[in-house]
């Protein structure tokens, strides 16, 4: 049997470096070969790359894999390289599993509506104290000045990806992260597409007055909420994401007024 591939994605700002301690204990697994690369303007060359050089050398990256033969591919995607993950796993049939760690799909602050990553990344005290302040201006001095722009842009035209992804998805988030809020890592795992829910799982809930929200008890039924609301089956399905009419005790779901 063909050996599996193992292709980890670094994150903003960062490099193989980062990544270095997960591939070397990788490549004692049996029948995986583990790949690392970096992505283009994190290498500290000038240059002005865009979020396109960046999916684009993702891509060959896999391209490359499946071109020497390897068939099964296991992505694991750091950060922003999360996100870069999540458009591969979602366009390539020949991932078959994916592991986010930290996935950068929501940022900590913000500013009239918009995201300030400077604030949140840079000045934040606790990033300062967790990371040292020379290791995190070094490394973003290392980058072109669009580059926060680029990242913004990435995150904003692949926002929708998770829900384009089928394949068996491993979600890691750190308690003590400062850099991706858990708003992130909630938001991927509610909008994997699945049929499957269970009992006690999270569901993002859009705060609008469009929406209300409604608790599955034991003999519910799409149809019977559907009446109770004065709404429709297919309308349900859509809000909450549901590739199927099955219920769990305990679900909560979002009703649109």
């Amino acid at each position: 049997m063909f050996r599996k591939a193992i292709l980890i994605i670094h994150g903003f700002g960062g490099g193989v470096y980062d990544e270095e301690y997960l591939s070397t204990n990788l490549e004692f697994i049996k029948n995986y070969d583990v790949f690392t690369f970096t992505l283009p303007g994190h290498d500290g060359f000038p240059g002005k790359y865009t979020r396109f050089d960046w999916i684009n050398s993702a891509e060959k990256q896999i391209e490359n894999l499946i071109n020497h033969g390897y068939k099964n591919i296991y992505l694991v995607g750091h950060s922003m390289g999360g996100v870069i993950s999540t458009y591969i796993a979602s366009k390539y049939k020949e991932v078959k599993k994916l592991v986010l760690a930290a996935p950068a799909f929501h940022y900590l602050k913000f500013k009239n509506d918009k995201p300030d990553i400077i604030e949140s990344i840079i000045f934040s005290p606790e990033v300062i104290k967790e990371y040292k302040a020379d290791v995190i201006f070094s490394r973003w001095f290392n980058l072109p000045k669009h580059a926060v722009r680029e990242f913004m842009n990435l995150v904003s035209e692949n926002y929708k990806c998770p829900k384009e992804v089928y394949v068996p998805t491993l979600i890691i988030h750190g308690t003590r992260d400062n850099l991706v809020p858990s708003t992130s890592v909630n938001y991927v795992y509610n909008n994997l597409s699945s049929n499957l829910l269970n009992i006690g799982q999270t569901l993002l809930i859009p705060k609008t007055s469009d929406y209300q929200t409604y608790i599955v008890v034991s003999g519910d039924s799409l149809y019977k909420i559907a009446n109770k609301f004065n709404t429709t089956i297919d309308k349900l399905k859509s809000v909450n994401n549901l590739k199927s009419d099955t219920l769990s005790i305990g679900q909560v779901l979002i009703i649109p007024n």
